[in-house]
């Protein structure tokens, strides 16, 4: 059922929010010659796919986890489509293609040792990351690698049709910037 709601979820997504797509990918190439960024993540059962997003850095910028990056790098624009989650809007093309699903753990760079290890531990590369989910929620990041994979198991352990659509809820109508 949620890989079904996955699907018809971000294909709807997709066509509603096509024009602020288009809009956000224009804009974008005026900030940086490459609007779109594209990073290697792990997956469910630790496979890796590439996870699509709106660039919010300079193309400069290394490829580490976000903790691990001076916030300044962020560009003016990058800071107003991480603070409305447009920036995230890409995504719904890994949901589709079966890569993720809107709901499950955030889905962690091949780099973050520490991090593999707790969520192999706890079972969470049991199910697709997600593009939000409890973590987010309650604004928990991926610099504290074992409180976040206690959480993402707590979120896996006690997943429902309607915990999944509260914190798809939660996250569209939500004011703090995850």
């Amino acid at each position: 059922m949620i890989r079904f709601l996955d699907f018809f979820l971000s294909f709807i997504g997709l066509v509603i929010l096509f024009p602020i797509f288009i809009l956000v990918f224009v804009v974008s190439y005026f900030f940086t010659v490459s609007p779109i960024f594209l990073q290697t993540r792990v997956g469910k059962n630790q496979k890796a796919f590439t996870l699509i997003k709106f660039r919010t850095m300079p193309v400069e910028t290394q490829s580490i986890a976000t903790h691990f990056v001076d916030l300044n790098s962020v560009t003016k624009l990058g800071i107003f489509l991480r603070k409305t989650k447009l920036d995230e809007l890409p995504q719904l093309i890994n949901v589709l293609r079966g890569e993720m699903s809107l709901v499950g753990p955030r889905p962690c760079l091949l780099s973050q040792i520490e991090l593999i290890k707790e969520r192999e531990l706890r079972g969470v590369f049991s199910v697709s990351p997600g593009i939000t989910g409890l973590a987010q929620i309650k604004n928990v990041n991926m610099s504290t690698p074992k409180k976040l994979a206690k959480i993402d198991q707590r979120m896996i352990q006690t997943m429902s049709l309607k915990l999944y659509l509260y914190y798809i809820l939660l996250t569209v109508f939500s004011k703090e910037d995850f």
